[in-house]
């Protein structure tokens, strides 16, 4: 398609796509593969460098995303802080990534490649410096933020430019690579902080990965592009406005839920229930304002890419097994932990080949994705994790630790092939012009299936857990109780995937131009 400027509807705010100085897109070039791929069918260079920078610095910063959650016990004695306030260094960060990611597709559209690569990785950096060398809790909490708010642009940035830069025949090996940062990084995030809390102080969560981040800074500030043209489209406030108390007060609301049962049995306190119907009532004044802004294409999250089929049923798909995810992440090591006696180490080296499986996997599953298409991948990955979430609902206290290792190996291959053939699918049909918009709304979906599986699971756990103690049970029988009802949720939940991938359609490539 030829990309021109203009507000009018359908054709681009954004200037065209550029690989680097040394390889400019010309304005009449189809923007998503022809001048990305050298004649023998393999990627242009340039693109290859591009989306390698990208890669590596969407991985470092989304594997912050988890990596605090096994400090917490630390950082508490350290800053002399209550387990309350604590859990808002993650909760900070969760809050702001849900309300920034919406606004990302408006920053793609309104500035190029580089400026907006250089504000992402520019905050994150600040902020982890400043984490790194934080003289009290507060500065801790803030420099959190601010590294959200860089880790929140970089993944729209990436998938977004994978689908300008990388046609759609060559698509699924490359979001198989993707898939390793939405997926393994903060799998093992827990992993790699388990690893240096055990023999580091905790700064070094923040010093080790500075470096890495400042040389993917210098790096694409170096070879992303500088000359691609900005487009013009105007920020609309009151989206924003209702953006931050819809969905920053949906993923507060569910947080608070999912981790407000430890006193067991006791319901959600009412400030999570607030937050929840303000978040309602903001997300339905904001859809109705961005269907009215975007046909002027100037809607902050433009919901257009809804209209696609195999974008909406993906989209449902990624949720839901962001629900899985999120849930079995959270819910497994607190079982090893207080059922099973392991230490954050050795918790964290029990859950961490299931990581790097997942991330070997991912670029094979791309390549296949690329030659079979979706369902023959997608269907024995759901079936085989909804095995493997009925296989945990049947813990014991005395369960093989074996077993637990090769069932997470086994939930790990399932969800490297549903991840890549999911979003691919999903992102496959976009126009350009909704490349920007359709990652961002994958992105905050996500986050916010990511929280719901959280809450979900952790507050059946909880409310199990309660019903047996009351019940005379032990305390451990009552926990692996509460562990059983978790993962039998998520076994259900497992069973919709299966019958969503029958839906997809098994090529699903971008409309011509």
């Amino acid at each position: 398609m030829t990309i021109r400027r203009g507000p009018a509807v359908g054709r681009s705010t954004r200037g065209p796509p550029v690989l680097s100085e040394d390889h400019p897109v010309s304005p009449g070039t189809p923007a998503t593969a022809a001048t990305a791929v050298v004649p023998d069918g393999r990627l242009d260079p340039a693109a290859k460098m591009t989306i390698g920078v990208l890669l590596v610095s969407a991985f470092v910063v989304i594997l912050n995303e988890t990596i605090m959650n096994v400090a917490l016990p630390r950082l508490m004695v350290a800053f002399d802080v209550s387990a309350d306030a604590v859990q808002w260094l993650a909760t900070a960060f969760m809050l702001t990534m849900a309300v920034v990611i919406p606004a990302t597709g408006y920053l793609l559209q309104r500035f190029s490649m580089r400026t907006v690569f250089m504000l992402a990785m520019g905050l994150f950096s600040t902020g982890t410096l400043l984490a790194g060398i934080a003289p009290g809790f507060e500065v801790l909490l803030g420099a959190r933020v601010i590294q959200a708010s860089g880790t929140a642009i970089m993944m729209p940035l990436l998938m977004t430019t994978v689908l300008d830069l990388v046609p759609p025949s060559r698509r699924g090996s490359v979001m198989g690579n993707v898939s390793i940062v939405i997926s393994v990084a903060p799998a093992i995030g827990p992993t790699i902080s388990g690893l240096i809390l055990q023999f580091l102080p905790w700064r070094f969560m923040f010093l080790i990965v500075l470096p890495i981040a400042l040389i993917a800074l210098f790096a694409g500030a170096r070879r992303l592009s500088r000359v691609a043209e900005a487009g013009t489209m105007p920020l609309s406030i009151p989206s924003i406005l209702l953006a931050i108390p819809g969905f920053g007060g949906l993923v507060y609301g569910l947080s608070k839920i999912g981790g407000g049962h430890e006193g067991g049995g006791q319901g959600p306190d009412a400030g999570a229930l607030v937050a929840l119907a303000v978040a309602v009532v903001a997300l339905a004044a904001f859809t109705l304002l961005q269907l009215r802004l975007q046909k002027k294409d100037k809607a902050l999250l433009d919901l257009r890419p809804f209209t696609y089929r195999d974008f909406t049923i993906s989209l449902v798909l990624m949720v839901l097994a962001m629900v899985s995810l999120f849930g079995v992440i959270i819910l497994l090591p607190i079982y090893l932990q207080n059922v099973r006696g392991l230490d954050t180490l050795g918790t964290g080296l029990l859950l961490l080949p299931g990581g790097l499986l997942m991330g070997l996997l991912a670029p094979f599953v791309g390549r296949m994705y690329d030659k079979v298409g979706p369902r023959p991948l997608m269907v024995p990955g759901a079936v085989l994790l909804a095995a493997v979430m009925f296989s945990y609902s049947r813990l014991a206290s005395d369960t093989p630790i074996w077993w637990l290792l090769v069932l997470h190996l086994a939930m790990s291959v399932s969800f490297a092939f549903i991840f890549t053939p999911a979003f691919t699918t999903g992102l496959n049909p976009l126009p350009h012009r909704l490349h920007s918009h359709g990652a961002a709304v994958l992105s905050t979906l996500q986050q916010l299936g990511g929280a719901a599986g959280t809450a979900l699971l952790v507050g059946i756990m909880a409310s199990s857990t309660a019903a047996a103690a009351l019940a005379g049970s032990t305390a451990v029988e009552a926990q692996v109780q509460g562990f059983r009802h978790g993962f039998l949720t998520a076994a259900i939940v497992s069973l919709s995937l299966i019958v969503l991938s029958l839906f997809l359609r098994r090529r699903s490539t971008e409309p011509a131009a």
